[in-house]
């Protein structure tokens, strides 16, 4: 995420800086409108994960809150702190470079040549399929397994989810709102992880 974050200030120019979208935002509205909207995308997403598969593994959530390693015994003060950790890092690093990389580089990368709602769809299938790596080819009980259905269904959303990034990009006329749609929605996941699981 790091380098993805940097990338753009080392190998773009000032002018191809702001063709990804590195840009003052146009309306500050679409910047709160992003956040709330981020935040609901996840909790649907919950609910969503809770009615199909409860509290299996077949939940998304519940296999990346596997990987989160939050101890049965935790104190709430201690759960609270270890939430509050995971939700800056959560906010920050990957939304900056994810955003910056699909929404910034791969989507303007495609947008001259096809147009933008089809560069839309190619940066968030990428993004899409990217995100197998946190569910879907999973490593539950010493062995890996990979749950079809589900992993189609939270493809499907981080897909849907992906085109909302870019909605808040086009919105705001910054790729801020695509960061801050995605901060908001890690957000969201983090917090059902910690705290409705």
């Amino acid at each position: 995420m790091t380098i993805s974050a940097i990338a753009p200030f080392i190998f773009l120019t000032k002018y191809g800086r702001k063709e990804i979208g590195i840009t003052k935002p146009r309306n500050f509205k679409w910047l709160l409108i992003a956040f709330v909207c981020g935040l609901i995308a996840s909790i649907l997403l919950y609910f969503f994960g809770q009615i199909l598969y409860g509290n299996s593994y077949q939940n998304w959530y519940m296999y990346v809150g596997k990987s989160y390693k939050i101890p049965a015994t935790i104190t709430q003060s201690d759960k609270n702190i270890m939430f509050a950790i995971m939700a800056i890092t959560g906010m920050t690093f990957s939304p900056i470079g994810e955003e910056l990389f699909f929404r910034g580089i791969v989507h303007s990368s495609f947008a001259k040549s096809i147009g933008e709602k089809k560069a839309s769809i190619v940066d968030s299938s990428a993004f899409a399929l990217t995100h197998i790596s946190h569910f879907g080819l999973v490593f539950i009980n010493e062995k890996w397994d990979f749950f079809t259905i589900p992993t189609i269904i939270w493809v499907t959303s981080m897909f849907l989810v992906s085109l909302l990034f870019f909605t808040f990009r086009k919105k705001s006329d910054s790729i801020l709102g695509a960061i801050i749609c995605h901060s908001a929605f890690n957000l969201g996941m983090i917090f059902c992880i910690f705290y409705l699981l």
